[in-house]
């Protein structure tokens, strides 16, 4: 039984990002996003913390005091920022200017922190079902935004669409992304998505 609603919610949660990512042009990204939780190394893992009202890589997290279910699944899924994590090596130009040495989060490319964001999008419909309010993702966001090691730019990009989802709705949040992010009318950096996010 809980194979089964482990695969219900697994599979529920894949239609509602495939249907976002649809929604913004990410076709190949909606087709593919979180195959790897199909696999069983992480479904098997799935089935028996189950408990539906969140991820089983939690329970599990509980249980033996870290995921394999995870470790296995944020090396493959592109669109999760723990798949950045690398060291930093601060360059003078390019993509990590000024970035501090040490672990740190690479800058993401703009079409996996669109995933990003709908995968949280989804995962909040997924498990708040009835409860679900266009400000539900940022608020799970906020509540552990320190823990986070992102790019401040991707950061930046992350909280700009979560910000615009909570206040303009998810229909003009996707068409912004759509004709403006995703087309590279705005700019990736920190300082000029700051300002969109202050004029919402």
């Amino acid at each position: 039984m809980k194979a089964w609603k482990h695969f219900c919610t697994i599979t529920r949660h894949k239609m509602l990002v495939m249907k976002g990512c649809f929604q913004v042009g990410l076709i190949r990204q909606g087709l593919l996003h979180d195959m790897s939780k199909y696999t069983p190394t992480e479904f098997l893992v799935g089935c028996k913390y189950y408990q539906g009202t969140m991820s089983p890589n939690n329970a599990e997290r509980l249980d033996k005091g870290y995921s394999s279910a995870w470790l296995h699944h944020k090396g493959r899924n592109k669109h999760h920022l723990e798949y950045w994590i690398d060291y930093g090596v601060p360059d003078k130009e390019g993509p990590n200017k000024g970035q501090k040495k040490g672990i740190c989060g690479m800058k993401m490319p703009i079409k996996y922190v669109v995933e990003m964001f709908i995968d949280r999008v989804a995962a909040s419909k997924n498990y708040q079902r009835d409860a679900y309010k266009e400000d539900s993702a940022l608020k799970y966001y906020l509540g552990g935004k320190e823990f986070t090691m992102l790019h401040e730019d991707s950061r930046a990009m992350l909280e700009l669409l979560l910000h615009m989802l909570a206040k303009r709705g998810e229909a003009r949040t996707n068409r912004f992304i759509r004709e403006e992010l995703l087309k590279g009318r705005i700019p990736y950096e920190k300082t000029a998505l700051e300002k969109i996010t202050e004029s919402l």
